[in-house]
């Protein structure tokens, strides 16, 4: 193994085959879903809030993303019969249970951030140099 890395000892999860493990994670880490769990999970949210409030994402990507999440039960969809629809979307129980994991993700990149970005300025830094 080369200096640079480092051996996990035990597997984090144990799975022989695809266990469902890469599906949901799949999910989660792509760029829109864990920011929609996070806007979500303060509450009650119209689709143009959301899209303001999740900088970046177009429409139709945050179109995708509410659909995905809503299909995986962590999202509920609310259409209000009124002229023009008023569309809400708000978490489940289900997808409630997964904002302390976001959590703990965001909190653990907020301690972290110094050392990271000190980091890549050291690897950006060795990667400029000529060989």
């Amino acid at each position: 193994m080369s200096p640079g890395h480092t051996e996990i000892t035990a597997p984090v999860v144990s799975c022989d085959d695809d266990c469902g493990i890469r599906d949901v994670l799949d999910r989660l880490g792509d760029k829109w879903s864990v920011l929609v769990v996070v806007q979500l999970a303060a509450g009650v949210h119209r689709f143009k809030e959301l899209q303001r409030a999740v900088d970046g994402v177009s429409q139709r990507m945050l179109t995708l993303t509410v659909r995905r999440l809503e299909r995986d039960g962590l999202v509920t969809r609310t259409v209000h019969p009124t002229v023009p629809p008023q569309v809400e979307y708000e978490l489940t129980a289900l997808g409630h249970s997964l904002t302390h994991l976001v959590k703990g993700l965001a909190d653990w990149s907020l301690a972290h951030r110094p050392q990271i970005e000190a980091a890549r300025r050291a690897w950006d830094a060795k990667a400029d140099m000529p060989s």
